[in-house]
């Protein structure tokens, strides 16, 4: 079908006398006026719209545009008066999506967080308690990984599945989340990882939660560790973020597997670093058990490194590795 004149509304305005209802022309609306000819089948595929035919004759007379209408193409408006049209069209019949409620904006998400963070820590506090004797790090990096990977799986589509302030802060360095949530991520996160170190203390073998620490992190028992540990942490945590960031945020690189790539990413820098820092990568996960058990030692090092990292990482996908409209340089 050639258009022979486009114009939009500015005000409601009515198209017709008849029979029922007259059709009115909405704010914003806009109204087709195809060029001369048999309208034929088209006609017979806009039956269900028969109370939007009328004839754009009396619309504009002479050319004259009625008030309310603008024209928006720069096709002659005059040509409408000599050729009688029968086909008026409203091509705003798609409404917008409803805004989502202020609960799914503001609060679900921080629920979503606080319980995906409680499960986590859980799985993973009980996985070190518990780890069977022979199984080295596999125990517990099968099992801080799959929970993570489900756990994201499961909750993604609500918050996003951070579960980690490191890559909470990363994800908004990188325009994945909006500043206004960042804090209540942080603190639902936290209050998640006290909860999953309270539920992991109240089922665990008494004589066995204290021996492992509740699942805290001890592996530094001396000052010239510090520096080694670090390093590893940051190198651990910029492997996540990095997959966090560019599996779930950057456009270009996107993927509906990136719940399973994080969590794949945890198992593989639990089973490499697991000796040299813990490979916590997690300041809410090294918190809870920490808070829980009460032990505190070098406990910084576990938020100096990720955080460090995600700042780290949030620089070189700015910067380098991002698509166009997350990169700040060279787009």
């Amino acid at each position: 079908m050639q258009i022979q004149s486009i114009f939009r509304a500015s005000h409601p305005l009515p198209l017709y006398r008849g029979q029922g209802e007259p059709a009115s022309l909405a704010v914003g609306q806009v109204l087709l006026i195809p060029a001369p000819g048999p309208i034929g089948d088209l006609s017979l595929q806009l039956q269900s719209l028969e109370p939007l035919l009328c004839s754009i004759s009396s619309l504009c007379p002479r050319g004259r545009l009625p008030p309310g209408l603008s024209l928006l193409h720069p096709m002659a408006a005059a040509e409408c008066s000599h050729h009688p049209v029968k086909l008026v069209m409203d091509m705003d019949t798609k409404a917008k999506p409803p805004q989502p409620h202020w609960y799914e904006r503001r609060v679900q998400p921080c629920v979503a967080e606080l319980l995906g963070t409680a499960l986590f820590v859980c799985i993973g506090c009980l996985s070190s308690v518990e780890d069977a004797a022979g199984t080295g790090r596999l125990q517990p990096a099968l099992a801080h990984g799959l929970a993570l990977g489900l756990t994201i799986a499961v909750l993604g589509d609500i918050s996003g599945g951070h579960l980690n302030p490191a890559v909470s802060l990363g994800m908004w360095l990188v325009g994945g989340l909006n500043i206004t949530m960042l804090i209540p991520y942080w603190v639902s996160q936290l209050c998640g990882a006290t909860v999953g170190a309270g539920l992991a203390k109240a089922v665990a073998a008494s004589e066995q939660y204290w021996n492992a620490s509740g699942g805290a992190f001890t592996i530094i028992t001396a000052d010239d560790q510090v520096p080694s540990v670090l390093g590893g942490e940051i190198i651990l945590t910029s492997f996540l973020v990095l997959v966090v960031c560019m599996g779930a945020a950057n456009g270009k690189t996107k993927t509906p597997l990136a719940p399973f790539c994080v969590g794949f990413s945890v198992t593989v820098n639990i089973l490499a670093g697991g000796a040299v820092s813990g490979a916590c990568m997690n300041p809410a996960r090294a918190f809870g058990p920490a808070l829980v058990a009460n032990y505190w030692d070098y406990h910084w090092v576990y938020w100096v490194g990720p955080m460090v990292a995600a700042l780290i990482v949030s620089t070189l996908v700015r910067t380098l590795l991002g698509d166009r409209s997350t990169r700040l340089l060279l787009k």
